[in-house]
């Protein structure tokens, strides 16, 4: 789950957390993976972290953490509870596909197979933070999610029914490929003054995501891919990470005058 940035923040403001330290972004993963087509996955997905990594700082190490963390929960259940229908359409495709002879996507069925149970409940999570920290659970599913959420998710649909269920693993690399560090959890509780029960989502996934994207580049390093197939895959990462993007300064703009102008827009290169 991409929940905080991947590697040095660069923020607007001075980024110190509880303790005069800035908030660590990012957590390690499997850094030796730097060739190939995952290598190059991954650095695609890096040239578009630029203006991640500064509506991110702006977030997290700006003065408004325990004001803007309930609203962060709720739009990022927008983008979690889709996950797992998402998975759901893109095994049903791979079948239909494999059973005509289609090679990658006979590779995909056992993979989507266990990362759907790997990922159910994972929006139950975001909504027991919610009342952790005294607010109503229920509050994310009354909200009417924006445009952004559904154009990120709707491309995504539109991919696997129309091209093919592979551009699904762009959307999983940047959600799942750039884990949130460790120590993000007890430093905005400190921060924010809230329980840390209410952080438990970025600390499980802290850990789980490593893994979890370990195991998707070295899919995409495996699979017969042709060279339109690892294209899409790209196209598809910096889709989401664009919308993602998006979604973190709608959020900003709600704390304080004039806080997107003060997160620069940069550029996101084509895939």
């Amino acid at each position: 789950m991409t929940t905080t940035g991947h590697g040095r923040p660069v923020a607007p403001r001075p980024a110190t957390g509880a303790a005069g330290r800035a908030v660590p972004l990012r957590n390690g993963g499997d850094e030796t993976r730097r060739t190939g087509r995952a290598g190059l996955l991954r650095a695609k997905i890096e040239l578009a972290m630029p203006e991640f990594r500064a509506v991110s700082g702006w977030l997290w190490n700006g003065p408004s953490v325990a004001e803007l963390y309930p609203d962060y929960l709720c739009v990022l259940h927008s983008m979690v509870r889709s996950t797992v229908p998402l998975m759901e359409a893109a095994l049903a495709r791979s079948r239909d596909l494999a059973a005509e002879g289609d090679p990658v996507a006979d590779m995909l069925v056992p993979y989507w197979t266990q990362h759907i149970r790997e990922e159910t409940g994972h929006d139950e999570w975001l909504r027991q933070d919610l009342a952790a920290i005294g607010r109503d659970p229920d509050e994310p599913l009354r909200r009417l999610p924006t445009a952004t959420p559904a154009t990120l998710v709707g491309a995504q649909y539109y991919w696997l029914f129309h091209y093919h269920p592979v551009c699904l693993l762009g959307h999983i690399a940047v959600i799942e490929g750039n884990p949130p560090s460790r120590e993000v959890a007890d430093l905005l509780s400190e921060r924010s003054g809230l329980p840390l029960a209410g952080f438990r989502t970025l600390a499980r996934h802290a850990t789980l995501d490593i893994k979890h994207g370990n195991d998707l580049f070295r899919l995409v390093d495996t699979l017969p891919l042709t060279p339109v197939q690892e294209t899409a895959i790209g196209l598809s990462a910096l889709h989401t990470m664009d919308s993602v993007v998006q979604l973190f300064r709608e959020l900003a703009d709600g704390f304080g005058p004039g806080a997107r102008s003060t997160v620069p827009p940069a550029p996101v290169p084509a895939a």
